[in-house]
């Protein structure tokens, strides 16, 4: 497998720690040859402290990406970290060549869903969310890192939630993935297409509830939406207070009619489990668990 930096810049302590982890589990790491860059947003190598860095430059990080997609010995692209960047190199990555390599997993999350939008719109593949590799830093296997192990072993697993917002079950393709990247995505060539017959997924970390609810507006707004089977909703770490944002996530969703299951530890946080965008689910908020659920 290959590790590339799409996004923010990674610190190389915690990225070898991980791909030690990764090594642990029987894979074969390869780190791609500009993961630990780091450049300001205007490009430069140089700034204060505390301005917002990259893993390198938008070309450079969009060549890392496709040569490790188009190198025919490597099976999966895992991300090294999230942050932001990704949606600035969507516009430089050369579909062309990406479409004719032979397909592999795409694994990330956050910001690294910008990225699993667009293969799954442009390559027609699906994409494995979970945690990345910067982030597998604590020791012993955790459950976590069984997750993950068997995703990119080519199975998956049921994921718990803690509670229903709406009852009831469904099934349907999973889609979604970091709410302010869906957002974010919206009146480019890049959005989201419509959650329309499929299970929404959706999750974030440091965001406000009145933000969470801004965006949830938003998406309703758009019509992404419209017709949804329905709805998992993975972690929200840091977005105050647990009580209001569940009020704010019943409200904008629990009404929709559909399906609701919350706390699904998926996202961000000490558990990371691992799921499949563009694959089959089975969302069962009675019973609290959404499984895998085959072919389409």
């Amino acid at each position: 497998m290959a590790i590339v930096a799409p996004s923010g810049p990674v610190d190389q302590l915690r990225l070898e720690a991980g791909c030690d982890r990764l090594r642990g589990l029987g894979f074969e790491v390869a780190v791609g040859k500009r993961s630990l860059d780091r450049v300001t947003l205007a490009g430069s190598a140089d700034g204060p402290p505390a301005w917002q860095r990259l893993a390198g430059s938008d070309a450079d990080r969009a060549a890392d990406l496709c040569d490790a997609w188009c190198d025919p010995d490597v099976r999966a692209v895992l991300c090294a970290r999230g942050g932001y960047g990704a949606t600035r190199i969507l516009g430089r990555l050369d579909w062309t060549a990406l479409a004719a390599a032979d397909p592999k997993i795409l694994h990330g999350s956050s910001d690294i869903t910008a990225l699993h939008v667009a293969f799954g719109r442009r390559l027609g593949i699906t994409t494995s969310f979970g945690p990345m590799v910067a982030g597998l830093v604590a020791g012993g296997e955790t459950r976590s890192m069984v997750h993950l192990k068997a995703a990119l072993s080519g199975g998956g697993a049921p994921v718990r939630g803690t509670h229903a917002i709406a009852r009831g079950r469904a099934r349907g393709v999973l889609t979604g993935g970091n709410l302010s990247l869906l957002t974010a995505l919206l009146g480019t060539p890049h959005a989201p297409p419509p959650a329309a017959g499929a299970i929404a997924f959706l999750e974030d970390v440091a965001e406000a509830p009145y933000r969470v609810d801004r965006m949830l507006t938003q998406l309703l707004q758009a019509g992404w939406f419209d017709d949804v089977a329905g709805i998992a909703l993975g972690t929200w770490t840091g977005c105050g207070d647990p009580a209001e944002l569940d009020g704010v996530l019943a409200s904008r969703l629990g009404r929709i009619g559909v399906p609701v299951l919350a706390g699904l530890p998926v996202g961000h946080g000490p558990t990371q489990l691992t799921v499949e965008l563009g694959g089959m689910v089975d969302l069962d908020a009675d019973g609290g668990v959404l499984t895998p659920g085959g072919d389409r």
